[in-house]
């Protein structure tokens, strides 16, 4: 029941909430990148494919904590590559 109250507090939070698939994700590609493989070699695995849109997978990308694991740039290169 403490879901629909909070429902009620903040009828738009849903909104701000990061899709648990996408917490996954994220996790896949930082944990593969520091197994020392390429980011679009990542991208490009059955597993990532299967699961996320072009939509989502630019959402990941653009995660802090992606964006902190796998360096500014090797991102930026990548989202050039998506749009």
């Amino acid at each position: 029941m403490g879901r629909l109250s909070d429902l009620f507090r903040n009828p738009f939070s849903f909104l701000f909430t990061r899709s648990s698939q996408e917490d996954r994700l994220a996790t896949y590609v930082i944990r593969e990148h520091d197994r020392g493989r390429a980011l679009d070699d990542i991208l490009d695995d059955p597993y990532v494919r299967n699961r996320a849109q072009p939509q989502q997978i630019a959402r990941v990308l653009d995660r802090p904590e992606v964006i902190h694991a796998l360096g500014e740039s090797a991102v930026a290169a990548e989202q050039r590559r998506l749009s």
